[in-house]
């Protein structure tokens, strides 16, 4: 029989922790992160780590395991949280996914799709030229080539819109139609998701809260420690929303009122693209919350039965 796995998904400050830590404590759970900030040392106040205390209530998986410099990707995830998951289910507990990470979750239930691997050298040029002209110039012409992907694309994301170009670049086909014409493979898992919805108001306030108590917890002494300790301003985790602007803040670019206003207006924009991205799964079930979180306990109670 397929393992099974309750998911808890959802836009960023949603309550998928707070809830995944309840679930966990009723039905004899294991908490696996998905999220892909969580899983760097040395970053806890802006990936909003679960605390030394939450932690003692209920083991969670896949923190802490790569430095800031180390590479980790979504078959990386894949790999790890297969392991944790057999580790989990091996002991007689329930594995809990939770997590606002979209393509990590999707790797591990529906596979990966097969577009070619990194060109280190066209990959460097189109960051050169990333750095040169901004993301607004690379992701119009990545419209030019790949329409679909582009529309789904942020100018702010320009990872995503490096990788798009290359794969055109290195192969002539577009990453949309690799991920059209890759069939995804049967799930190795028996899988019950859920996506926590909220009122866009609500959400909004959740993540402002947030975000001012991060900043009165210490963010920007973290941000400082970091780089002190010679974690690079470029790497990966310090270009994620809430550190950047922090290193940006530190270089002298923002005041501490321009930064938090752009932490807090950054932070809403990825929350729309996470709940935009969690819409396109086929299997989530979204549920209102927190008025309706008994309706997730009750069914998740049932699933594992």
């Amino acid at each position: 029989m397929k393992p099974r796995l309750l998911v808890i998904a959802g836009p960023t400050a949603s309550g998928k922790s707070a809830l995944a830590l309840d679930l966990a404590e009723t039905l004899n759970g294991e908490i696996i992160c998905v999220d892909s900030l969580t899983v760097y040392r040395g970053f806890e106040i802006g990936s909003a780590k679960p605390t030394p205390e939450q932690r003692q209530r209920v083991p969670h998986h896949l923190l802490d395991i790569c430095e800031p410099t180390d590479p980790f990707t979504a078959s990386d995830f894949r790999g790890a949280a297969a392991s944790a998951i057999q580790e989990i289910t091996g002991r007689g507990k329930r594995p809990i996914l939770a997590g606002g990470t979209g393509l990590y979750l999707r790797s591990l239930l529906r596979g990966l799709n097969k577009a070619p691997g990194e060109d280190p050298v066209l990959r460097e040029l189109l960051q050169t030229r990333m750095e040169r002209e901004g993301g607004e110039a690379l992701l119009a012409e990545l419209a030019t080539v790949d329409p679909d992907t582009a529309q789904r694309l942020h100018p702010n994301n320009r990872n995503r819109i490096i990788r798009a170009l290359e794969v055109f670049q290195t192969t002539g086909i577009t990453l949309s139609q690799f991920q059209a014409e890759h069939g995804f493979s049967d799930s190795p898992y028996n899988s019950l998701q859920f996506c926590l919805d909220l009122p866009r108001p609500e959400l909004y306030q959740r993540i402002d809260d947030r975000v001012d108590a991060m900043l009165t917890a210490g963010l920007v002494a973290e941000v400082q420690g970091l780089l002190q300790s010679g974690v690079p301003s470029d790497c990966k985790p310090l270009q994620a929303i809430g550190y950047k602007e922090v290193v940006a803040h530190l270089q002298g670019e923002h005041d501490q009122t321009e930064m938090t206003r752009l932490i807090k207006r950054n932070t809403r924009h990825f929350a729309k693209r996470q709940l935009t991205w969690f819409r396109a799964e086929p299997e989530m079930q979204w549920v209102a919350y927190p008025e309706n979180s008994a309706t997730i306990h009750s069914a998740a109670a049932t699933f594992f039965a």
